[in-house]
């Protein structure tokens, strides 16, 4: 018999996010857990804005960040089933400016110190092991990366610009040597860009959000939606993102951005990986879409392979030295997410199969199709590192089933 999940154990949950708020973790939150398809658990706590003691509600809109990025896997994938891509085309057949590419030698202690290599495929790019970085990890080309302001902000030109200057620095290994959190899904925004001849936004738009009914997620803060955008808050002293100068402020909650002022109000790079605002309801229409097949967006089978591991072994094997939105023992990834491989050696309750991804503003979502249940966790806390939430949460899902 197929286990189900109680709602007086899920109620649990509620105390668990108040302890979150009351302790100034969080300012506030918002969880959502469907199981087949049927709601059974929705709370919100705390505030959306400490400044105007304006509450966390459902229809809150929050940054998303790096959980844009299976939308843009998604999107790839459609035109992969239109026969318009592959997976393994090199990415400079699309984007020429990352022809003639080089990679960081060993040990480099240098951007100069490179050797020739091969292009990273579009696969590469989805699965993180292109040797693309983030500015925010350690090593020689992500301080590169820091130097130029490489993050693909909302405000900083246009996805086309960003691209091009991403594509004058070497690589941080050969594609495929090993697996590294990086840009590679905002290349895929701009590959997307190119083979349709529209901008990101006009794509998503039209073949994602207007079929599922996501009336509030974009690019850019919807005038009409301005009054309900969280404000982003930090434990850190200094930026928010640079988690190699990670020290903790005085404040736990110190903020970042609001919604006076935010670049999510006038956004001009849409960047594939990380730059979307959506609500929660908006993006379990997403994610259900993903567990039940597709929605007719793609075919079921697409849908399986896009939450099927693609590397070849878990991420720990492929010897990252990156930030992860999740643990990498234990840990694969697909195109867009990652995939549990063994619940016992990630150390986080869950079933074999798990497909999640979260952002750095500690939102995340988890699909289990074992058991058919799609769970959300909405806050606005960066970095995504200060607190262990997505395990505390994924172990009190868990129990909370008989």
């Amino acid at each position: 018999m197929a286990q189900t999940l109680d709602p007086t154990l899920l109620a649990h949950l509620g105390p668990w996010a108040d302890l979150y708020i009351e302790h100034q973790k969080y300012a506030g939150l918002s969880l959502l857990i469907r199981q087949g398809g049927a709601e059974v658990y929705f709370s919100s706590h705390g505030l959306r804005d400490i400044e105007t003691a304006a509450p966390f509600e459902r229809d809150t809109v929050a940054r998303i960040y790096s959980m844009t990025k299976p939308v843009t896997s998604l999107v790839l994938m459609m035109l992969v089933e239109e026969g318009r891509v592959r997976l393994e085309d090199p990415v400079d057949r699309y984007l020429p400016a990352f022809g003639n590419p080089h990679a960081l030698i060993e040990d480099a202690e240098d951007i100069t110190q490179t050797v020739t290599c091969a292009p990273p495929t579009l696969l590469d790019l989805l699965t993180h092991r292109s040797g693309l970085s983030y500015p925010f990890n350690p090593g020689v080309l992500p301080a590169e990366m820091e130097a130029r302001d490489l993050l693909f902000k909302p405000t900083s030109g246009t996805l086309a610009s960003q691209c091009d200057v991403l594509a004058t620095l070497p690589l941080a290994f050969p594609p495929g040597q090993h697996w590294e959190y990086s840009v590679g899904i905002d290349v895929i925004g701009r590959v997307i860009e190119v083979v349709t001849g529209q901008p990101l936004d006009a794509v998503f738009q039209a073949r994602v959000f207007d079929p599922l009914d996501m009336r509030t997620t974009a690019f850019r803060v919807p005038e009409a939606a301005q009054g309900r955008f969280a404000s982003l808050y930090t434990p850190l002293a200094g930026d928010a993102m640079d988690l190699n100068a990670a020290t903790p402020g005085e404040a736990s909650l110190r903020l970042v951005d609001e919604v006076i002022g935010s670049p999510f109000l006038g956004t001009t790079c849409f960047s594939g990986g990380g730059g979307l605002v959506s609500t929660i309801d908006d993006y379990m229409q997403f994610a259900e879409a993903l567990r039940t097949g597709g929605q007719g967006l793609v075919t079921p089978d697409t849908i399986g392979l896009m939450m099927r591991n693609h590397l070849s072994g878990d991420i720990a094997s492929l010897g990252p030295a990156s930030f992860a939105e999740q643990p990498m023992n234990g840990m694969g990834f697909g195109i867009g997410g990652a995939v549990v491989l063994d619940p016992e050696v990630a150390g986080v309750p869950g079933s074999p199969g798990d497909f999640s991804w979260g952002g750095m503003a500690s939102t995340f979502f988890w699909i289990d199709p074992v058991l058919d249940i799609t769970a959300i966790l909405f806050t606005q806390l960066a970095p995504s590192s200060s607190y262990p939430a997505r395990a505390e949460l994924k172990a009190l899902v868990h129990a909370a089933l008989v």
